[in-house]
């Protein structure tokens, strides 16, 4: 069964940080890239960090680049996004998706991330 199952979100103040964490089918997807998105109210979903297979590349988008930390630890079919420096305009829903790198066809049900100013 396909499945990606994020956790971890919350609410925080500005300048604060929070860990995503997205478990995954290890079957499935420990030999794909593994991304990011987000989707905040009235705006379209968009690219916010991804890794690949064996966690040796890494890629970011350049709004959150510095801030947040794209790792991923396969003995334990897990994901992470850690969060430093929030922003308000962080708050989004945020997904885990797998698949290719910017180009995943499998996605999470997403986790509240909500960052108070």
């Amino acid at each position: 069964q396909v499945q990606l199952v994020e956790s971890g979100g919350g609410l925080v103040q500005a300048g604060g940080s929070l860990r995503l964490s997205c478990t995954y089918s290890q079957r499935t997807f420990s030999m794909s890239a593994m991304n990011w998105f987000r989707q905040a109210p009235g705006k379209e979903r968009e690219f916010v960090a991804a890794i690949n297979w064996n966690g040796d590349s890494t890629s970011y988008a350049d709004s959150v680049k510095e801030r947040f930390t794209i790792s991923r630890e396969n003995a334990a079919n897990t994901v992470y996004l850690q969060m430093n420096s929030l922003k308000p305009e962080d708050t989004a829903v945020y997904y885990c998706a797998a698949g290719r790198i910017r180009l995943p066809n499998y996605w999470g049900q997403g986790t509240q991330v909500t960052v108070s100013s």
